[in-house]
């Protein structure tokens, strides 16, 4: 199924062109409005996480193609964060060590997300996770948390549905965050 996909060019365009849809609908200004995730650069560096994860998590049982490609995703994704630190102001000679502490939270965000999302995790772990890894050292408002964790898990189901041949050539299913339903808002 990937195979067509791995030309050079072809697989590089592909990593950029899914890369950009990562970033942006990790750059949806619901996030920031509706769920109330900081809009820092640690806030942005954490939503660019997640989405990449949820993307990364479709594709990881698709064969050893997908790992290549998973992979490629990865390198891409963090040669763009070294290039935005740059940017900042980052001096040259701490970049590398900056995109290297990004590389292991990123990881550590993974393997939270991953556990929360087993069949066997507590109820409330997703939740947990996202307090603690998504909304930092803030004290967010547990709605916000649920609502993000609704996000999470509709964006996960609307992945697992969609074929990944697709994934790659187009953008892919989001659903778009949605705002939280206060009792007066019901009425």
């Amino acid at each position: 199924m990937f195979s067509r996909l791995f030309k050079r060019t072809s697989h590089e365009r592909t990593v950029a062109g899914l890369y950009g849809r990562i970033v942006a609908q990790a750059r949806e200004t619901g996030f920031f409005a509706v769920a109330n995730v900081p809009d820092t650069v640690e806030g942005r560096f954490e939503l660019v996480a997640l989405h990449a994860w949820l993307v990364m998590r479709r594709l990881r049982d698709q064969g050893p193609e997908a790992a290549a490609f998973n992979q490629a995703l990865f390198d891409f994704m963090f040669a763009d964060m070294d290039l935005n630190l740059r940017e900042l102001g980052v001096s040259d000679m701490k970049v590398g060590e900056k995109v290297k502490d990004l590389a292991s939270h990123f990881y550590g965000r993974i393997n939270a997300y991953e556990g929360a999302m087993k069949p066997d995790a507590a109820p409330d772990a997703l939740a947990q996770a996202l307090d603690r890894n998504l909304y930092g050292s803030t004290l967010p408002d547990p709605a916000d948390v649920a609502t993000m964790e609704a996000y999470v898990r509709a964006q996960a189901a609307a992945l697992d549905s969609f074929p990944p041949a697709r994934l790659l050539a187009e953008r892919w299913p989001s659903p778009r965050l949605q705002a939280r339903h206060t009792r007066n808002s019901q009425e």
